[in-house]
């Protein structure tokens, strides 16, 4: 389906929820989430433990958490927030829409609509959304979708006359990029706290990437299997500049806007508010999931192996890598695992038992996860208490509070209990 689907799973969007189904009915394990009929939010006892709200719930824990449901819609991957606006969330629909959840109620006119422009079902779709650091101002934001073509473009909009409308003719494109196959298309764009744009690309999809004599990954000709690092705005008669200090700026045979390769679909990463790190979790072939972690400051240029290691498993052993990064996190397909879903280190003040700890789910076995990230190996890995199904992306908005977007269609925040 999108970047956390496992290779083997269907490529339609029925099919994918289709076999999420039949995989939960084997395991005898409903999950609990709430459905349009459930209860208002799911708790968890901080301890591991899983409680549901209402009559017959557990006796609440001092230091537990809950989820608590913001709104329901189409098929979402992606929610965050603008700089400079904390009455709205912006919650990105794969079909190609950009909806507003304005002061707690969803407003029913889409920010953006672009779905006439966008391939959407499988990998593809409206992946992302990223305001820019000056958005009160400029009112720049940028998306990463598939087109009707199913090649990868970003672009940049501008908000509308109205907070709650973009500008759908103020489209400027920034990059576009062929794609090989449907599948491992990356799909995040957010900027970092550096102030650039940074954008994920996947290896360009099949299996164990066998594009070219050493795939995509391992080749710094092509975006494919990278995270890209750029300017937005337009410089030196290009749509977008180039950082200075990128890695292979000058290099020969070197995309100049490459910031780490060796990934395989690096679906969901994001940076630490407090400390600026940053946590790419990269979806694994059929061996492991993984977690690469750099702190601020360090590792421009790195490798994280892809396709000779996936994860510290040796891929492929006819191609050598130098060097490169070993992941702090991973885990194996067993127990109906099968695509990690990365989020965010919690700064939320309201959430003691969880401050500083990553939180992230697979999104076959649903299970919300935390972990502290630490160089070389993550320590005290613990589950939240916590099961939701399909979990595509984590959000984080202007105060620290995280969410988590499945893709049946609710929202939730993180809450104290």
């Amino acid at each position: 389906m999108l970047g956390y689907v496992h290779r083997r799973a269907p490529t339609t969007f029925l099919a994918s929820l289709l076999a999420l189904g039949v995989a939960l009915a084997a395991c005898g394990d409903t999950p609990a989430v709430q459905t349009r009929t459930g209860p208002a939010t799911l708790e968890g006892d901080g301890a591991g433990g899983r409680t549901a709200s209402g009559p017959q719930a557990a006796p609440a824990q001092r230091r537990g958490h809950k989820l608590t449901r913001i709104g329901r819609f189409d098929a979402p991957v992606h929610v965050t927030q603008a700089p400079g606006d904390r009455s709205r969330l912006f919650v990105v629909e794969q079909e190609g829409r950009i909806r507003v959840v304005r002061n707690g109620r969803t407003v029913r006119t889409p920010f953006l609509d672009i779905s006439d422009r966008v391939r959407s079902g499988g990998e593809q779709g409206l992946l992302s959304v990223a305001f820019a650091p000056d958005y009160a101002s400029s009112g720049r934001f940028y998306v990463d979708y598939t087109d009707r073509d199913g090649d990868t473009r970003i672009v940049e909009f501008r908000r509308g006359s109205s907070p709650d409308r973009a500008d759908r003719g103020s489209a400027r494109q920034l990059l576009f990029q062929a794609q090989p196959e449907s599948n491992h298309n990356g799909g995040l764009v957010t900027f970092g706290p550096d102030g650039h744009l940074y954008i994920g690309f996947g290896d360009g999809g099949g299996a164990f990437d066998q594009h070219g004599r050493i795939g995509n990954a391992q080749n710094l000709g092509t975006w494919l299997g990278k995270v890209l690092r750029i300017d937005p705005l337009p410089s030196g008669g290009r749509p977008y500049g180039i950082p200075a200090d990128n890695p292979f700026v000058g290099r020969a045979g070197a995309k100049p806007e490459i910031y780490w390769w060796g990934l395989r679909n690096p679906w969901r990463f994001s940076f630490d508010r407090r400390t600026g790190d940053v946590a790419i979790a990269d979806v694994g072939q059929e061996a492991r999931e993984e977690v690469d972690f750099l702190r601020r400051g360090t590792g421009a240029g790195a490798n994280f192996g892809w396709r000779a290691w996936e994860g510290t498993v040796r891929s492929d052993d006819g191609l050598t890598v130098r060097d490169h990064v070993r992941p702090v996190l991973e885990y194996s397909h067993a127990g109906g695992n099968c695509s990690i879903t990365g989020g965010y280190v919690v700064r939320d003040r309201r959430l003691p038992a969880l401050r500083g700890r990553y939180i992230y789910a697979d999104f076959c076995a649903g299970r919300l996860l935390s972990a502290r990230l630490r160089l070389p190996r993550a320590r005290d890995r613990r589950a939240l208490g916590l099961r939701v199904p399909s979990v595509t992306s984590f959000g984080e908005d202007l105060a620290g509070r995280v969410y988590v977007v499945s893709q049946q269609g609710p929202v939730y925040r993180l809450d104290p209990r």
